[in-house]
């Protein structure tokens, strides 16, 4: 049976401290839980945010989408929502170990808090747990079980960034590809100008992720782009990751993952 839903925050013992954009950042994370890879680094890198604008992230775990993005486009003001306060918590800790204002407030998205519901923002991003449950096997730690498995719908999410952001502003998702038709149906309830960006594994694979951006009251047209290529090679020949030299610059360098490619 998995761990109950920690409340108390990490002690150093439980933590690891791990390198992001290329050493820019470093970011403390619990050794048993969940996890941040390079998903969140790719959603960071494909918000259209300039300075002074504000950002939301929804479900924000330790913070790491959010710090990305700072990293890339100082001067913003970043908000987090994180339900998990432990995680909350650490995402607090980041933020200050890498001297990044960001508020961070403890709460679900179906019951925004006060201080979010009076707010709007030029972005919302959101890296939403990718699998649903009725269909896949739960995760035997807490933490991670609720930052990975489907709770609330992909509808609330959508709902709840909608809700959110400004007239104009836009709200950026990065989910699994075959979630894509359930991230469509919701988003065109409440965003326009969809635009998707697969995001291909290797050359002649079918993409695993994808980037959906909508705006509120947008009126263009949908979108679906060429794929952005992660990997070099038709398969994994050596050990390390071999990143193409374009997704090397969003990984390590804080490049812009751009909109359309």
């Amino acid at each position: 049976m998995g761990s109950t839903l920690r409340r108390d925050g990490f002690d150093a013992t439980e933590l690891s401290h791990d390198a992001f954009l290329g050493g820019r950042l470093v970011i403390a994370q619990p050794k048993v839980g969940y996890r941040a890879g390079v998903d969140p680094v790719l959603l960071a890198a494909s918000v259209p945010a300039r300075a002074g604008e504000r950002v939301l992230d929804l479900g924000c775990g330790g913070g790491v989408a959010g710090l990305c993005l700072a990293a890339r486009v100082p001067g913003l003001i970043l908000t987090g929502l994180e339900v998990q306060p432990a995680y909350g918590d650490l995402a607090r800790r980041n933020a200050k170990a890498n001297d990044i204002a960001l508020e961070v407030v403890t709460g679900d998205l179906s019951n925004m808090p006060d201080a979010l519901r009076q707010q709007q923002f030029d972005h919302v991003i959101a890296n939403p747990p990718y699998f649903d449950r009725r269909q896949s096997t739960a995760a035997r730690d807490a933490g991670r079980e609720r930052a990975m498995g489907e709770d609330l719908s992909l509808g609330d999410w959508i709902s709840a960034a909608a809700r959110r952001v400004a007239q104009k502003g836009s709200v950026t998702f990065i989910q699994r590809a075959e979630r894509l038709p359930d991230l469509m149906a919701a988003a065109a309830m409440h965003l326009g100008s969809l635009e998707v960006l697969p995001l291909i594994p290797r050359r002649g694979r079918a993409a695993r992720l994808v980037l959906l951006r909508g705006r509120k009251g947008g009126r263009a047209g949908f979108c679906l782009h060429d794929g952005w290529l992660l990997h070099e090679g038709p398969e994994h020949v050596q050990d390390g990751e071999k990143y193409t030299d374009l997704t090397d610059q969003v990984l390590r360098n804080a490049a812009a993952l751009p909109f359309p490619v």
